[in-house]
């Protein structure tokens, strides 16, 4: 329990706050439309249908409002940078911005079912109440004349088209019923496009629907001007409903029953996403500016494995280590946006990115790059960023852990980079003294790209006499016979026939259980940094092995789990 605590304690006690304040205010509003007087006779028109659909409601205001905010980079940027002097828990919250983002979002498409459901089931009983089909109350309370057209119970006002016709004809003809099926369109495309296999396989197709949530936010803050949820006007002295529910005849004849008076409620939705909506709109506006500032080509590379490295320039343009961009290509897209984390050092005058071939854009990109004559500048790029990720903080720990699988290496790129830099200048304020760095491949071409920095390291370790301070193992997790037989006649040689490094490459995967108990004996009073760009299964791996050997005392080995999220 206690290493659990350590690693996802704050983690939870943030989700544990969410989901009470989602379960308060179901409760409150169900309460408030079940109990309250002057929604007497709005239920007694909808049953408990009444409550069902305003309880989703308030849940769907709350959480539309928070859905946008873990999706503004800059703002998150900006608070990460605040929290430098708090705890590393808390900026490691920031790093799970888009598992929250989801997670509202499932929280939204489950009250917008249940919200539904519930107002077709009352449009339908407005409708029965309006045609005379239940009691004699219902039918008096739908029939109440009204001049000015706001003081009326039920909203179903037209009975002079085909009876089966009127609730379809409310539903596409009142601002609530429209709006809510625009809303409710626009969800479900957003939702079913942002599934793993359509957003992997599929991207441009998730890109483009998600931005249908312009028309999903507009659709909101009109849906509850149409007010169809209406209550009765407090009166003075207070309506008796024990009395006068039975005595329809006296309405407006004796002084205690008045002729009932209905109001809807003044719309709440956009007092909750304004706020939100001004930032977003604040982000979008400063990406536009970035994306309009000059950005010139240094250099273009075409490694194995149709891995692209683009060095790029850019005035005013500062980074720190494991940051990530968002590449704009007009040539291929106008609206397109990627993530890509940078393999440059901060000390660097250039920033750099490797681009992998995974699907329409950037085979695309490769294309065009490749098809260029040698020295000339690239199609016209946009650049958004730096932000900030978990990787930021690996200098924050004394040892290191660093787990790259495939192009996921690139952040640690960054890193290693950085340290060779800072060994280089002899930099005081370095307080990593062990790093261990672990690379997983499924075919040895991906190596080479990388390899001639570790030879760097490797080089500049030995002269300053810090063999040990970097431990690096590669994997190759994929391999044919030929290969195999290829690597038996050369494995007598003093360095990798494939690499050229003294490490040799292994094969298979890790054990890592064996690695984790490894580090924790040679580091048996640290603090260490366990850092991942990979695979979510492979994450769900090294975040169990943290916990299982972490130590609560807290004189002892602590592992701290970082991942990367785009």
């Amino acid at each position: 329990m206690g290493n659990w605590i350590i690693n996802h304690g704050l983690t939870s006690f943030i989700l544990v706050v969410w989901m009470g304040i989602n379960i308060f205010l179901f409760v409150w509003f169900y309460l408030l439309y079940d109990l309250e007087d002057r929604f007497f006779y709005t239920r007694h028109l909808l049953g408990s249908a009444l409550a069902w659909a305003r309880a989703p409601a308030a849940v769907l205001n709350f959480n539309c409002m928070l859905i946008l905010l873990p999706v503004c980079r800059n703002l998150l940027s900006l608070l990460r940078g605040s929290f430098v002097c708090c705890g590393r828990s808390m900026r490691k919250q920031l790093d799970k911005n888009l598992s929250f983002h989801k997670l509202v979002a499932y929280m939204i498409a489950l009250m917008t079912a249940v919200h539904m459901v519930a107002h077709l089931l009352n449009v339908e009983w407005y409708n029965n109440s309006r045609q005379g089909v239940y009691d004699k109350l219902s039918t008096a309370l739908s029939n109440l004349e009204d001049a000015e057209n706001t003081t009326y119970l039920n909203p179903i006002r037209t009975t002079d088209i085909n009876l089966q016709q009127i609730p379809t004809y409310f539903v596409f003809t009142t601002i609530a019923g429209l709006t809510g099926v625009i809303i409710t369109l626009a969800l479900i495309l957003i939702i079913t496009s942002s599934m793993e296999v359509i957003r992997r396989s599929y991207f441009e197709v998730f890109w483009y629907t998600h931005h249908l949530f312009i028309i999903f936010f507009a659709g909101l803050v009109f849906h509850g001007a149409g007010r169809i949820v209406r209550g009765q006007k407090e009166t003075d002295p207070p309506y008796n409903f024990t009395y006068c529910k039975d005595h329809i005849d006296e309405w407006g004849k004796n002084p205690e029953c008045p002729i009932p008076q209905f109001e809807g409620g003044f719309p709440q939705t956009w007092m909750y996403v304004i706020g939100p909506m001004v930032l977003y709109l604040c982000e979008r506006v400063l990406r536009f500016i970035r994306y309009m500032q000059t950005v010139q080509y240094r250099k273009i590379v075409m490694h194995p494995s149709k891995v692209l490295e683009l060095q790029l320039l850019k005035n005013g343009f500062k980074m720190e280590v494991g940051q990530y961009v968002f590449l704009n290509c007009p040539a291929i897209s106008q609206l397109e946006w990627h993530p890509f984390t940078m393999t440059s050092a901060p000390e660097e005058d250039f920033f750099s990115v490797h681009i992998r071939s995974a699907g329409d854009w950037t085979d695309k990109l490769i294309d065009i790059m490749q098809q260029l004559p040698e020295g000339a500048q690239g199609p016209k790029m946009g650049v958004d960023g730096p932000f900030g990720t978990a990787s930021e903080d690996v200098f924050d720990y004394e040892v290191s852990m660093l787990v790259g699988a495939g192009i996921g290496v690139t952040p640690f790129a960054s890193i290693l980079k950085s340290i060779w830099y800072k060994f280089k200048e002899s930099n005081p304020k370095l307080r990593t003294r062990k790093i261990y760095f672990y690379w997983l491949c499924r075919e040895t071409h991906a190596f080479e790209w990388f390899a001639d920095l570790l030879l760097v390291l490797e080089k500049e370790m030995e002269e300053r006499g810090m063999g040990d301070f970097l431990t690096y193992k590669l994997y190759l997790t994929k391999w044919d016979q030929n290969h195999a037989f290829f690597m038996r006649v050369h494995s007598d040689e003093d360095t990798d026939i494939v690499t050229g490094l003294k490490q040799k490459i292994y094969y298979g995967r890790p054990a890592w259980d064996k690695e984790f108990e490894q580090v924790r004996k040679e580091n048996p009073t640290s603090v260490v940094g366990t850092f991942l760009c990979g695979p979510e299964a492979l994450g769900k791996v090294l975040e169990k092995k943290c916990v299982k050997y972490s130590d609560v005392d807290p004189r002892k080995t602590k592992f701290y789990f970082n991942k990367e999220n785009f």
